[in-house]
């Protein structure tokens, strides 16, 4: 072998010593497996109006939101329009990831369930406009009173949820603990996977989930293309369920709820799911709007902490 071949040969050697180091080095990271959000009923009781709401949780960190739909609608009637309301947030890095609104689309009355979705097409058409395409679907106008059938339940979701597809802004069926209806995981399961419709979505809650007593192991049932979004809080050890009230809500790791098993659980490889810190606590409400949306976006860090 002459001095050309013995160098070719070195060289081709440290070629590929050095493939599986590249191979390595070019592996793309694994995306975050959360993206976290503040809900602004965590700041409501400052009364910021919607323009500072988006001030505030962007100077906090956040770069996702779940608003109000009042609030928004409070700002047009104000003046402002919804292209200015728009490059608001595009102005402040913040995406508006959902909408809570109280449309009473699940009701037995015919009338009123009408202008439920005139509501609701309003809405949905007016958050279409801001770039949000997510709207929370609670029980709203059926809490109380009778339990409704589930199977009805299902074809006025499925309804909603063919609006959403005129509108770009999907329904989540939402569930509360308190109420007379959805307010355990296996009758939101029954509605969605009734409905028949692939965009079926539900929306759940760690407050509401042991409220309704369906209990945070329960979210094990339910498929991970169901949940793009979460909301996030603790419960006190202080009050039994049954008479938990939204204002007894705290920071997650201020309670003991077991979050560390539940985020496991949530987790999903295929998208990162959206946790959105939703609280109504009036001790938080006589702190400054700042430092509380701060010690949201810490607290959910925090708790999510080793979740990869």
């Amino acid at each position: 072998m002459n001095r050309r071949q013995v160098l070719a040969g070195l060289s081709a050697a440290a070629g590929a010593a050095t493939l599986p180091h590249l191979a390595t080095a070019e592996k793309p990271k694994p995306a975050a497996p959360f993206t976290y959000c503040l809900n602004m009923s965590t700041l409501r009781g400052h009364k910021l109006g919607f323009m500072k709401e988006i001030e505030v949780a962007s100077k906090a960190g956040f770069r996702s939101v779940e608003i109000w739909i009042n609030s928004l609608e409070d700002y047009l009637k104000g003046g402002g329009t919804l292209a200015q309301a728009r490059r608001h947030l595009n102005d402040h890095g913040v995406t508006a990831e959902d909408a809570i609104g109280f449309a009473q689309w699940i009701v037995n009355d015919d009338a009123v369930r009408a202008k439920a979705l005139d509501q609701l097409k309003r809405e949905s058409e007016m958050l279409a406009g801001i770039g949000c395409k997510r709207i929370a679907a609670p029980a709203m106008g059926a809490t109380q009173g009778d339990y409704l059938d589930l199977r009805k339940v299902a074809e006025r979701y499925r309804t909603i949820l063919e609006l959403g597809d005129q509108t770009g802004v999907v329904p989540h069926l939402e569930l509360w603990g308190f109420s007379k209806n959805l307010s355990t995981v296996g009758e939101i399961l029954f509605v969605a996977a009734q409905s028949g419709h692939p965009s079926a979505r539900v929306l759940m809650d760690v407050y509401h989930l042991h409220r309704g007593g369906s209990g945070l192991d329960s979210v094990n049932l339910v498929g991970k293309p169901l949940i793009e979004i979460f909301h996030m809080n603790d419960y006190p050890s202080t009050i039994p369920a049954e008479k938990l009230t939204d204002a007894d809500r705290v920071y997650p790791g201020d309670g003991v709820a077991p979050l560390g098993k539940l985020l496991k659980s949530l987790r999903n490889p295929e998208r990162p799911v959206i946790l959105s810190l939703e609280v109504f606590n009036p001790t938080y409400y006589a702190q400054d709007a700042l430092l509380v949306a701060k010690t949201s976006l810490a607290k959910m860090k925090k708790a999510t902490e080793g979740i990869v």
